[in-house]
């Protein structure tokens, strides 16, 4: 199963050294990098505002794990955002793009 991961981080440099890692590793065939998101969160019972960077990560289910364990070791938060999309459909020649990247 092809998945999207989200993550979030602290600043572009972060976010540059998570997805520069994944690549290496081959846990993502590809990552994007959006920077400035304006997050709005609730944390240890106060409402919080950050400007943050957004990962947006293309992999399969079966990399999740690894690719979890990679991004904490990577990331400067307590508790990252970490989040999985499964993917329902897609471009075939794009998604035998990641079968290859991955294997």
């Amino acid at each position: 199963m092809y998945i999207v991961v989200l993550v979030t981080a602290s600043n572009k440099k972060e976010a540059g050294k998570i997805a520069a890692g994944l690549i290496k590793a081959k846990l993502a065939a590809c990552v994007n990098i959006s920077e400035k998101v304006n997050s709005l969160f609730s944390w240890e019972g106060k409402t919080q505002k950050a400007k943050e960077s957004l990962l947006i990560i293309k992999s399969k289910k079966e990399k999740l794990a690894k690719l979890i364990k990679l991004v904490k070791s990577l990331h400067s938060y307590t508790v990252p955002e970490i989040i999985a999309i499964p993917v329902i459909s897609g471009d075939k020649p794009y998604l035998r793009w990641i079968d290859a990247t991955l294997r």
